[in-house]
């Protein structure tokens, strides 16, 4: 029997979806380095540098706390972002939010510590972090969107995990920075200059991050859109009178994955290093050897997306992070090595489950004129209790307890929180549907509706 070569055409359509999801995956690295040396500077420097007359404990909730503010920003990217990303398209909006990462992270590692400067040491840093929240507000959307929409029709979840394997791999970077710079250099001369070639650093990536999203091309969706004068004039306005229950499920569903992937990348750091004992290259080199895990966890997911449906796969994730919320912890408060890593590998799967189909599983939640918006919001509001907030609660938790348990308890509420939250929510919910004003004799608006494995 013999095979016919695929249509010109639906190569090149391949191909371009292929690009787009590699400089979505590329372009989100990039700002999710940026977003996490922050964090691991957070846990390392800024309580000395720019903290210094706060108790150990209160300083570290202050550095903490400028690491959240990014996360309270995030909305107001999301917001106006998605406005301009409904309206004029997302390639432009992913441009605007790696320019600004990448200014405010360059800055940051230009201010000078509170000895020469007093309080606009705290000051400033706080303002370059509000321009950090805003500039990542308006990524997650833009980024899943390219790949999601450029996809192919039964590959939506595994093209659209691509933008999310940035996590990880911010992650990875990240700590492959500090680890050289900590390596190479004495703990004084780290604390007093060494750490801010990391922000410095971003200067370069920045280069390469615009030279990659320049060069693709705009959504095909929101072409079809545009082509048929189906653009909306306020989508922010219009996805909350059309679209509030998506966004509430939207939002508690996206809660769970970012929770989980800040209290791994940035709380483990300061729990290993202070409540541990151990020494912080220890605790780095731990968080490479995981993210490299979690990277190849995070496709098998979105391909798990495409073959046994969104919803499944997600719901499954969110009950691994329940179940998995307390051995986490009994196995790293053994101080081995070796079970710090099962321990950090087995939570990260759970975001791995959960973090591969939700760009379709979210973005399928809004019509493609009002998805750049609905999509933004939701992931943002999630992201602040999900985000910021999860260190700092983390890190409260246990000072006022004294025990991992609290912790664990905290992880597997929000867990719960998904996972009820993409139990109870009916399809008529996951999958949106074009008005009837759409043309029928167009596939323009056809809705999204290709996973029926749910």
């Amino acid at each position: 029997m013999s095979i016919s070569p695929p249509a010109p055409g639906n190569a090149a359509a391949g191909r371009k979806a292929g690009t787009v999801a590699l400089a979505s995956y590329i372009g989100t690295t990039v700002e999710w380095y940026d977003f996490f040396i922050y964090g691991v500077a957070a846990t390392l420097v800024f309580r000395t540098e720019f903290f210094p007359g706060f108790s150990d404990l209160a300083g570290t909730l202050a550095s903490l706390g400028t690491f959240a503010v990014g996360f309270i920003a995030r909305p107001l990217g999301g917001v106006v972002m998605g406005h301009f990303g409904d309206r004029v398209g997302r390639k432009s909006m992913l441009v605007v939010s790696l320019l600004m990462m990448g200014i405010a992270t360059t800055l940051i590692g230009l201010i000078p510590t509170y000895d020469t400067i007093g309080a606009w040491a705290p000051i400033l840093l706080i303002v370059l972090r509000l321009v950090q929240g805003v500039g990542v507000g308006g990524e997650w959307a833009g980024a899943v969107l390219m790949a999601v929409e450029n996809a192919p029709p039964k590959r939506r979840s595994l093209y659209g995990c691509f933008p999310q394997l940035g996590l990880p791999s911010g992650i990875l970077l990240s700590q492959l920075a500090f680890l050289l710079l900590t390596g190479v250099m004495s703990a004084e001369s780290f604390t007093a200059w060494g750490w801010r070639i990391a922000f410095l650093s971003s200067s370069l990536l920045i280069v390469v991050g615009l030279l990659i999203r320049l060069r693709i091309e705009e959504s095909a969706d929101f072409e079809k859109v545009r082509d048929a004068g189906q653009v909306e004039k306020l989508p922010v306005v219009e996805v909350f009178r059309r679209s509030s229950l998506q966004i509430l499920v939207g939002s508690l569903a996206s809660i769970a994955a970012p929770a989980i992937g800040y209290i791994v990348s940035v709380y483990m750091v300061s729990y290993g290093t202070k409540t541990l004992g151990l020494p912080t290259p220890t605790m780095l080199w731990i968080l490479v050897s995981v993210s490299g895990a979690w990277i190849v966890m995070m496709l098998v997911s979105g391909l798990a997306g495409d073959r046994f449906g969104r919803k499944a796969t997600f719901t499954f994730g969110a009950a691994v992070g329940v179940l998995w919320a307390f051995p986490m912890f009994w196995l790293v408060d053994t101080g081995s090595i070796a079970l710090i890593v099962i321990a950090l590998i087995g939570i990260t799967a759970a975001n791995s489950i959960m973090a591969g189909p939700q760009p379709a599983l979210i973005t399928e939640m809004f019509p493609i004129r009002l998805r750049y918006s609905g999509a933004s919001i939701s992931y943002t509001f999630a992201s602040i209790l999900g985000g910021g907030v999860a260190p700092l609660l983390a890190t409260a938790l246990f000072a006022e307890y004294g025990t991992s348990a609290a912790v664990s308890v905290l992880i597997a509420a929000i867990c719960l929180t998904s996972l009820c939250a993409i139990l109870a929510a009916s399809r008529k919910v996951l999958y949106a549907e074009e008005p009837a004003a759409v043309p029928t004799t167009s596939r323009t608006l056809r809705p999204l509706v290709d996973d029926t494995t749910t």
